[in-house]
């Protein structure tokens, strides 16, 4: 069973290196991020052959203290047609930030990527999924500012995050506003939701499970598939801090060397774009707010 060819779904990258993640935030401290072996170029570079392989255009959620220290790697992504968008300042969770702290957080962001790439900043993703049933105000910090779209929420329960009463799908969270969240892939087994759009999902279980939960999307729902990865989950080179609790290892690190030939096979057979065009085509047909 074929997607339908005319489906555009959704390929987003989140641009953060290895020790950035949530899983090492209580074993490698912020301050010492300086001091830590980067590693996210070499691994953007690949990203970017096989984008380009394929011949598909995505979007790259950054972190703005990514693009402050390689501007370089920033405009070799632009300059490829890529989307740039923001992944906020430096991976702080929104629920740890306050209204006013989370609005300074993605205005300081979005200026580093618009500066450094020329290109304008009009969509956002929240560091570890972060925006839930505790920041009903994030969302209107984003229309304030001027986003076009949020892809933020995933509408699931999970132990690191989520917002299981969250649409599954592209809804407008603030009334009278035009800005559109448009949450990352579930799929629906035996009414129960399940993940289906990367990350973690897509490296522990097999292939043949992502592919048939993108195509239910796509054929049941008939709606895109929004699937995210980062750049170090196709690095099994990278360095593994022997502090890191076991749990937080086996998130991270298990079967990083199996990554890069599923997303393969992954570009292959589906029909990918960047999140400003599916976030075109979900606006469309998109015109009740969650509140209603």
């Amino acid at each position: 069973m074929s997607a339908p060819a005319e489906m555009l779904n959704g390929m987003s990258v989140d641009v953060e290196d290895w020790f950035q993640v949530g899983a090492f935030e209580t074993v490698i401290d912020r301050a010492d991020w300086d001091a830590m072996t980067c590693r996210v170029e070499r691994n953007c570079a690949e990203i970017l052959a096989l984008f380009d392989v394929a011949g598909i255009r995505a979007t790259f959620f950054t972190l703005g203290w990514i693009a402050e220290r390689y501007p370089a790697m920033m405009r070799s992504i632009a300059d490829a047609g890529h989307e740039i968008a923001s992944h906020g300042w430096d991976h702080a969770r929104v629920f740890t930030l306050g209204r006013e702290a989370f609005a300074a957080d993605i205005a300081r962001a979005r200026k580093v990527l618009e500066d450094t790439t020329g290109q304008a900043v009009t969509g956002y993703r929240a560091p570890s999924f972060s925006i839930d049933a505790r920041t009903p105000w994030a969302h209107e910090v984003l229309a304030e500012q001027g986003y076009a779209y949020s892809s933020s929420v995933a509408p699931i329960v999970h132990d690191h995050y989520g917002w299981r009463e969250a649409p599954r799908f592209a809804f407008r969270p603030v009334a009278g506003s035009g800005l559109l969240e448009i949450p990352v892939t579930t799929a629906e087994v035996a009414g129960r939701r399940m993940a289906a759009g990367g990350g973690g999902f897509f490296r522990l279980f097999p292939y043949a499970v992502s592919r048939w939960a993108i195509r239910q999307v796509n054929l049941r729902d008939h709606r895109p598939a929004i699937f995210y990865f980062h750049p170090w989950e196709i690095d099994p080179g990278q360095p593994r801090p022997e502090t890191a609790p076991l749990r937080s290892r086996l998130r991270h690190y298990t079967n990083l060397d199996v990554m890069a030939g599923k997303l393969a096979r992954l570009v292959r057979d589906f029909r990918w774009g960047r999140m400003d065009e599916v976030a075109s085509h979900e606006a469309a047909r998109t015109s009740v707010s969650m509140a209603a």
